[in-house]
C-alpha cells in the first residue's frame, strides 16, 4: 500500500480541460455510428474537435489527407453497420484510428492495445498503417502486451512498467532490440537468445511472464542506472526550455470543446436525423401505431352522436387516444439509450461535444416526426369520432380544429420529452419503461375521466391537479364538444306526469334553473319527456370543464413540456456526468 504523489503536466505547464480534445485517444473497442458512412465519421470529428478558427473546407480536405493516409478509399462512403455486416475487423480499426486523426491532436496519439484480438496479417497491418503515421510526424503512444518479434521492432522507443505502475525501462529499443537488451543484459540478465521474442524475453527477466521469477529489483535498478540519469537532464533541460520561450494559450485552446454551442447542435442534429432516415423502422413504427389506433379509435366511435351516451363515448376515445402514450414511450427509450452508449462510450471523453447538446438533440430530433405522428392522429380522430361536425354549427370551425391539433401536436411533444426525462438517469430502457408506466398509470387514473374530482377522496385531489393529462383531457374535450345542444335518445329520455295539470316547461321550469336539462315537449300536461342535459357545456361542467379554460389547457401543456427538458437535463447532469467531487463528498465537507 502506498500513495504516489506528483504533478501532471503538459508542454510543462499543469494539464488543462482542454486536453482531452488534443489528445487522440484511440479505444480498444471500435466503437462507431451503425447507420454513418466512413467519410461522415471523418467529417463529424473533424467538425467538433478541430479548433473553430479552422475553415469547414480546410477540415473536409484534411480529412481527404486522412482517408489517402489511412487508405480507406475504396470504402470511403461505405456504411459502418454492425459487427459481421458492414465493414471488417482491419477496416473497422482503420476507422477507429482516422476518427482520431481527423481531429488533427495537436499532442499525441495514443492507442489502446490496438492489435487486441486481430489476427496475425491484420495486427501487422495495423501497425504498419501506424508506423506509417509516425513517419509523417504524428506523435504515437501505443500500449500493447506480449507482441510477437516482427510487431516489436515497429516500436521506437518502450517504457516498460511492473507491478504498481513502477518504471523498469524507458528508452530506446534499437535495432533488433539491441539497445533494449544490452541495457538488462549489463545487469545481470540471462542473455537474449538469437531466436528469442525479445518482448517475451524482457517479460521472463522482470518477472512478469507465467512461472518466471527476477533475480533483482529491477524498478530500483532503474532508479540507479546511469539512462535513468541521463533521462532525468534530458526531462530538465526540456523543462528549462519551456520556460524560457513560456507558454501562451488563446482562449479556444483553453476552452474545453473546440467548437462553439450552435456548431454541437446543428452538427449533432445533423448526425442524428441521418441516423433516424437511414434506419425507417422506428419512424414506420410510430407512424403505423398512431394512424392505427387514431383510425381505430374513429371507427369504433364514428359520428357518435350529441346523446348522452354519445357525450360519454366522445369522452372515452378520448380517454383511449391516451393509451398511445405508452407504447410511443416505449419506442422512443431504446433510441435514447443507444446514443448515450454511443456518447459516454468515446464522444464524451473526447470532449467532441458536451452532454447537454447530447441531451438536447435527442429531443430536438424528434420534433419531426411527433408533427408528422399528430397529423395521422389528428384527421381520423377528429373527423371520423364528430368532433368537426361538431364545430360547424358554433361558426369556430377553423378555430376548433386548429387548436384540436395543437393539442395533439403538444401531447406528442409530451410523450417525447416525458420518455427522455425519465430514462435520462436509468441505466437501461427496460428500468425507464417500468418508470414511465408507473407515473403514466398514475397521470391516467386521476385525469377525470375515470373518476371525476368530486368523487376522489381529499387526498387523491391533488393527483388530479398535477396531472398533464387532465389539462390535456381538458382541452380536447371542451375544444370538440362545446356549445351544442344536447338531443336525449328516447332511452335516455325521463318521462312523469306533471301535478294539476301544469305545463310540463311550467312545471320543470325551477329545477332547470338550477340544475340544467330540458323538457322535449314543454307545453303538454301530460307524459312529460325530460332530459337531464340541455347542452354540452352542461356535460362539461360535470368534468369540471369549461370553453374557456382551453387555451389555458395548451399553455399548462407547454408548461409540462418544458419542465420535462428541464428535468431530463437534471437528471442526466445527476446521474451520468462526471464530477470532480461526488454529490455525498460535497454533502459531508459542506457539513462539517
Amino acid at each position: 500500500m502506498g500513495v504516489v504523489t506528483g504533478d501532471i503536466l503538459v508542454n510543462g505547464i499543469p494539464r488543462d480541460q482542454s486536453f482531452q480534445r488534443k489528445a487522440g485517444y484511440v479505444q480498444q473497442q471500435d466503437i462507431h455510428l451503425e447507420t454513418s458512412t466512413v467519410r461522415e465519421a471523418l467529417q463529424f470529428s473533424a467538425m467538433l474537435r478541430q479548433p473553430a478558427s479552422v475553415s469547414k473546407q480546410e477540415k473536409y480536405d484534411y480529412v481527404e489527407e486522412v482517408i489517402g493516409l489511412l487508405e480507406i478509399e475504396a470504402y470511403a462512403d461505405a456504411i459502418v453497420g454492425v459487427p459481421g455486416e458492414g465493414l471488417n475487423v482491419e477496416q473497422r480499426k482503420r476507422l477507429t484510428i482516422g476518427v482520431e486523426l481527423a481531429a488533427k491532436p495537436d499532442l499525441l496519439l495514443f492507442l489502446d492495445e490496438p492489435t487486441s484480438g486481430l489476427d496475425s496479417q491484420t495486427a501487422w497491418s495495423i501497425l504498419s498503417l501506424i508506423r506509417k503515421l509516425s513517419e509523417n510526424g504524428q506523435a504515437i503512444l501505443v500500449t500493447i502486451h506480449q507482441p510477437s518479434a516482427l510487431l516489436f521492432q515497429q516500436f521506437d522507443r518502450l517504457l516498460l512498467l511492473a507491478h504498481g505502475g513502477r518504471t523498469v525501462y524507458f528508452g530506446d529499443i534499437g535495432e533488433n532490440s539491441r539497445v533494449l537488451t544490452s541495457y538488462f543484459e549489463q545487469y545481470g540478465a540471462t542473455p537474449c537468445g538469437q531466436d528469442e521474442n525479445p518482448a517475451e524475453w524482457m517479460l521472463k527477466v522482470i518477472g512478469a511472464a507465467p512461472g518466471a521469477k527476477a533475480e533483482r529489483d529491477w524498478p530500483g535498478t532503474w532508479k540507479e542506472s546511469h539512462e535513468y540519469a541521463e533521462m532525468r537532464r534530458e526531462l530538465e533541460r526540456l523543462e528549462q526550455g519551456l520556460a524560457t520561450n513560456g507558454s501562451t494559450t488563446s482562449h479556444d485552446e483553453m476552452s474545453t470543446y473546440a467548437a462553439p454551442f450552435h456548431v454541437q447542435l446543428v452538427l449533432c442534429t445533423e448526425r442524428v436525423f441521418r441516423q433516424y432516415w437511414r434506419t425507417p423502422s422506428y419512424i414506420y413504427s410510430k407512424l403505423i401505431l398512431s394512424g392505427g389506433t387514431s383510425l381505430f379509435i374513429g371507427v369504433s366511435f364514428y359520428n357518435s352522436p350529441l346523446t348522452m351516451q354519445g357525450l360519454q363515448s366522445q369522452m372515452f376515445s378520448i380517454f383511449m387516444l391516451l393509451v398511445v402514450f405508452a407504447f410511443l414511450v416505449y419506442q422512443t427509450m431504446p433510441n435514447f439509450i443507444l446514443q448515450r452508449e454511443q456518447y459516454e462510450a468515446r464522444e464524451r471523453a473526447s470532449k467532441a461535444y458536451s452532454w447537454y447538446v447530447f441531451v438536447l438533440v435527442n429531443i430536438i430530433v424528434e420534433l419531426p416526426w411527433n408533427t408528422l405522428a399528430a397529423i395521422v392522429i389528428f384527421f381520423p380522430f377528429y373527423y371520423l369520432v364528430g368532433m368537426y361536425r361538431n364545430a360547424i354549427p358554433t361558426d369556430a370551425v377553423t378555430e376548433r380544429g386548429g387548436l384540436m391539433f395543437l393539442l395533439i401536436w403538444a401531447f406528442m411533444l409530451f410523450e417525447s420529452t416525458f420518455a427522455d426525462m425519465v430514462v435520462a438517469g436509468v441505466p437501461t430502457a427496460e428500468i425507464g419503461a417500468t418508470v414511465s408506466l408507473l407515473l403514466f398509470a398514475l397521470c391516467l387514473i386521476f385525469c377525470g375521466v375515470i373518476v371525476p374530482i368530486d368523487a376522489l377522496p381529499g387526498f387523491w385531489k391533488f393527483m388530479y391537479r398535477v396531472s398533464p393529462l387532465t389539462y390535456l383531457v381538458e382541452g380536447l374535450l371542451s375544444t370538440g364538444l362545446a356549445h351544442n345542444k344536447v338531443e336525449c335518445s328516447q332511452l335516455e329520455l325521463l318521462q312523469f306526469s306533471p301535478a294539476n295539470g301544469t305545463a310540463c316547461g311550467d312545471y320543470m321550469a325551477p329545477y332547470m334553473q338550477m340544475a340544467g336539462g330540458s323538457v322535449f315537449n314543454p307545453n303538454s300536461t301530460d307524459a312529460c319527456q325530460f332530459c337531464p342535459l340541455a347542452t354540452t357545456d352542461e356535460f362539461l361542467a360535470t368534468t369540471s370543464t369549461s370553453y374557456g379554460k382551453r387555451w389555458r389547457s395548451y399553455g399548462l401543456m407547454w408548461v409540462y413540456i418544458i419542465f420535462n427538458l428541464f428535468a431530463a437535463l437534471s437528471l442526466y447532469w445527476l446521474a451520468r456526468v462526471p464530477k470532480k467531487h461526488s454529490l455525498a463528498q460535497l454533502w459531508k465537507k459542506k457539513s462539517s
